[in-house]
């Protein structure tokens, strides 16, 4: 299938190799890489049951990402960090990514919660619950003051075969500091010439076929994309058009559904 060219954003392309200059905690980065994962139990929730898994079970004989974050249920950790790599989980995988795993300082309860909340069944979500993990890894926090006792520092990493290919590590800074660990910055590593990713996002109303239209082209496209339903005001605000659907991608307005259909095709896309 043939996917569509994005539209022209220099700022876009310009963020695919910002994680090399983005601020990290390098010291960190550089002692982690190359390091087996240390040996830890964990506790999860499966079908109901408390199980055991282990670091071997999760990382051994594949390629992972791993991303840790201070907390469940936490402001940046859940409106950014953990809804991306849902999102941008199909093109990691893509690159050869056989897993992506979300782990933090909770119970499996928590997590198991959070992750059902989050709508994130396509990663899996590690309970670190004693901080065993991080504590070997020295990615722990101490955010007592805060009244939150130790946590897990926001990070994220390639591992392959149990074995880190790269840290990406958030500066040990105030105020969570979120930008090196994010889902771009780890498709960026592992495939620099990637396409952009589009973000789509078609704002329609219920009961408009022109809508139901347009949300099928995309799908014969095979392009991902949110549907958001609003009502007159709503869609004149965004886009200061009275008709639906109104399409944006990558932050630009594209238009109704005979723009869409007419970038779709010009674009290759398999849409008939």
């Amino acid at each position: 299938m043939t996917t569509p060219k994005p539209l022209r954003d220099d700022a876009q392309a310009a963020r695919r190799h910002a994680f090399a200059d983005a601020p990290c905690d390098r010291e960190a980065a550089e002692r982690l890489q190359g390091q087996r994962l240390p040996f830890t139990e964990f506790r999860m929730r499966r079908d109901g049951e408390l199980i055991e898994v282990t670091t071997e079970t999760l990382f051994g004989g594949r390629t992972a990402v791993a991303f840790g974050l201070p907390g469940a249920f936490t402001p940046t950790c859940s409106r950014a960090h953990v809804p991306r790599f849902v999102e941008l989980e199909p093109q990691l995988r893509e690159h050869g990514v056989d897993a992506v795993l979300c782990l933090a300082v909770n119970d499996a309860y928590v997590m198991e919660a959070w992750q059902r909340e989050q709508h994130a069944d396509a990663l899996i979500f590690v309970p670190d619950g004693n901080g065993d993990f991080h504590r070997a890894l020295g990615l722990l926090a101490d955010l007592r003051d805060d009244g939150f006792g130790m946590r897990a520092r926001r990070y994220a990493m390639v591992v392959r075969d149990r074995v880190i290919d790269i840290a990406l590590i958030e500066p040990n800074d105030a105020g969570d500091p979120y930008g090196v660990s994010s889902a771009e910055s780890v498709l960026d590593w592992l495939a620099p010439s990637h396409e952009a990713v589009q973000d789509i996002v078609v704002f329609t109303r219920p009961l408009c076929a022109h809508s139901t239209r347009a949300k099928r082209l995309l799908d014969r496209a095979g392009l991902r994309y949110d549907a958001v339903d609003l009502k007159p005001r709503g869609v004149r605000a965004v886009s200061g058009a009275r008709t639906t659907p109104q399409v944006f991608v990558n932050g630009r307005l594209l238009g109704g559904c005979d723009a869409l259909e007419g970038w779709l095709r010009e674009s290759g896309a398999t849409i008939d």
